[in-house]
């Protein structure tokens, strides 16, 4: 038999199967899912069949790629349907997810239902009282009082609320994905098995009936995060897990007391709207490839509309990175052009009955009507705008595009449009990157967008390297980081006569000008190898408590030392989250005999999503200022005057 993967299975069927398991098998469970995973797999079909042992057979029936139903998944075991076989299955199979959005293609009908995050809510009782400040003043040493969080449980309605208030059910759902999430934390990816992420999953199915699809999708990245992480998967990042994790709390908790457009935000949409635009001019920029780990791939084409406004053209559906390269030369779902994406990126359309959504892909409807018009040069208008902005100014704008937590559809873009001069090659423990200074004096680091080989990303960048003093314009991607750093995506061509799609187009040495060009040294890290911002010391137990659990974190030692050297450096309120995390970690209360009670998950989760988003915060300000031209950069992060509150932390 050759090794076939499995289908993805809906949250709801993993969930089922295992809440129906006996204690003793919910018990074997994650030994049955790790026994299956080295069983021989085979595919017929929609059917997946796996060889349990040489008797007996699991068959996986996933009619339209994904498994939907409880009993499409059979065991021929003498304990079948009442064994763990068949939950072991599920759990091992990825979870089903809407697949990522691809690029539109067609947009709404007029006629669409409305989203259902704007439908007045139905009655409800009022809420429990809300959370108290988790976060400690300046010099105050003791440990805050945990965050309660609302959950208030479904009763008789006796009020009738506003229409943007949360009703009963979301709340409850709200509550679910909250305690699914703290339960989580409570053990760490070690004991995250098969029974805590079937409960993740479970609540990811009911708040999508009941139209959370923001925190939905947060337990279920949760989800696939811990399944990479037990599995030993090389591309699973803790910090990845930390983000999904603070954004799954973070969602949960705002239900509560969130109202009007932050309610709107917290609930999510399921589906992306789209609004009528008129006719658009539209200037082709660039185009790049995309490749998803989910194993989506495709290419999207950035263009500019005559008042400068950024917008998409994309085609992204499953085939990975050979998609990716295919789909470059294919033509354009836009109206009746001709055009591949390759060529749109460096000629242009003219639009009418166009649709736009709030993220700027363009809809492809059958209303959309669109010819090929006249481009222009990076160096003429409209594109030659994009280059006049300051670069403090872009990142300032990227910054709240990439955040960590941005709120969906908040608009703007990524990107960043520099001129720059190239000085060379830089060793990072990550790998090389390129190092470059842009007009204004601020040194840039421009990483790889993607390894693929099957990409020229990398070719692309490890050539200009070799090219130091050479003068070029290029658009890359913001990374958040405490200097100056970018993917690079497109450049102009070093002979100037045209522009460079680096994950498309490879360049040749002979593109190169001569070698003889002076070479460049790295400048040193602004404000000496001291300035280094402390907040790694909270950041880091951040992080710790996720691989180990609660009772790690409070097993360590005492923090009073870390929790000086943060005061010192201005930073009063991460010294007393710090306290407060520890302090949290290793409260036990015991009963009247002595016995230890249950830990109090809920306010130690409470504890670590503050925790978490404040270092999300303080980094993304100490990124906006390292693109600040001057002589030095700070060297610690703001203070408790200046420092942005991250919206939907405990407060």
């Amino acid at each position: 038999m050759t090794a076939a993967p499995l289908p993805p299975v809906a949250p709801e069927v993993t969930a089922t199967l295992v809440e129906d398991l006996s204690p003793r098998l919910r018990k074997r469970l994650d030994a049955a899912v790790t026994k299956l995973g080295s069983r021989p797999t085979h595919r017929d079909g929609d059917t997946v069949t796996i060889a349990v042992d040489d008797d007996t057979e699991l068959r996986l029936h996933a009619p339209g790629g994904v498994v939907a139903t409880v009993d499409a998944i059979t065991c021929g075991c003498l304990l079948a349907p009442a064994c763990v076989h068949r939950a072991a299955a599920a759990s091992a199979a990825p979870a089903a997810d809407p697949a990522p959005e691809p690029e539109p293609v067609a947009e709404p009908a007029a006629d669409a239902a409305p989203d259902p995050a704007a439908q007045p809510a139905a009655p409800t009782v009022p809420d429990s009282t809300p959370p108290p400040n988790s976060t400690p003043s300046p010099g105050d040493t003791t440990p805050p009082t945990a965050p309660a969080l609302a959950t208030a449980p479904p009763s008789t309605p006796v009020t009738v609320p506003a229409p943007d208030e949360a009703t009963p059910a979301q709340r409850e759902a709200a509550a679910a994905l909250w305690s699914a999430g703290a339960a989580v934390l409570e053990a760490g990816v070690a004991g995250a098995g098969a029974v805590a992420q079937a409960a993740l999953l479970r609540a990811a199915h009911t708040a999508r009936l009941r139209q959370l699809p923001r925190g939905a999708s947060a337990a279920l990245s949760v989800v696939t995060l811990l399944r990479a992480a037990r599995a030993g998967d090389p591309s699973y990042r803790t910090a990845d897990l930390v983000t999904a994790l603070a954004e799954l709390l973070g969602t949960a908790h705002r239900l509560g007391t969130a109202s009007g457009a932050e309610l709107a935000a917290v609930r999510g949409r399921a589906r992306r709207p789209y609004s009528p635009d008129g006719s658009l001019r539209l200037y082709g920029l660039f185009t790049e490839p995309v490749v998803t780990d989910s194993g989506h791939g495709g290419a999207r084409t950035w263009v500019v509309t005559a008042d400068g406004r950024l917008c998409t053209v994309g085609d992204v559906a499953p085939g990975g990175v050979g998609r990716a390269l295919g789909v470059a030369d294919r033509t354009v779902r836009l109206g009746d052009t001709a055009l591949t994406h390759r060529e749109l990126g460096r000629a242009g359309l003219a639009v009418s009955g166009a649709t736009v959504s709030p993220d700027g892909r363009l809809g492809a409807g059958k209303g959309v009507k669109a010819v090929t018009a006249r481009g222009a040069a990076w160096t003429e208008p409209p594109l030659a705008a994009l280059w006049e902005t300051p670069p403090a100014e872009q990142a300032a704008r990227a910054l709240r595009s990439v955040s960590r937590y941005a709120e969906p559809d908040g608009g703007g873009s990524d990107l960043l449009f520099l001129d720059i001069e190239l000085l060379g090659a830089v060793g990072e423990s990550g790998g090389t990157c390129l190092l470059a200074r842009c007009d204004g004096g601020v040194p840039v680091r421009l990483a790889v967008a993607d390894d693929d080989p099957a990409l020229a990303h990398r070719d692309n960048l490890m050539l200009l390297a070799t090219a130091p003093g050479t003068r070029l314009r290029i658009i890359g991607r913001l990374v958040p980081a405490p200097h100056p750093r970018l993917t690079l995506l497109a450049c102009s061509h070093p002979t100037g006569e045209s522009t460079v799609d680096l994950g498309f187009d490879r360049l040749s040495r002979a593109d190169l000008p001569d070698p003889g060009a002076p070479v460049h040294s790295a400048p040193d890290r602004p404000g000496g190898p001291d300035a280094e911002s402390p907040l790694h010391l909270l950041e880091r137990r951040v992080e710790q408590t996720v691989p180990a659990g609660r009772a790690a974190l409070g097993m360590l030692g005492d923090v009073t030392a870390e929790a000086r050297r943060l005061r010192r450096a201005g930073l009063p309120t991460a010294a007393g989250l710090l306290t407060a995390l520890r302090a949290s970690a290793a409260r036990r209360e015991r009963d009247l005999f002595g016995r230890l009670l249950p830990a109090d998950t809920d306010g130690f989760a409470a504890h670590w999503l503050a925790a978490a988003r404040y270092t999300a915060s303080v980094a993304e300000s100490l990124c906006a200022a390292a693109w600040e031209p001057g002589p030095a950069a700070p060297t610690h992060g703001p203070t408790e005057a200046t420092a942005p509150r991250p919206a939907g932390s405990p407060r």
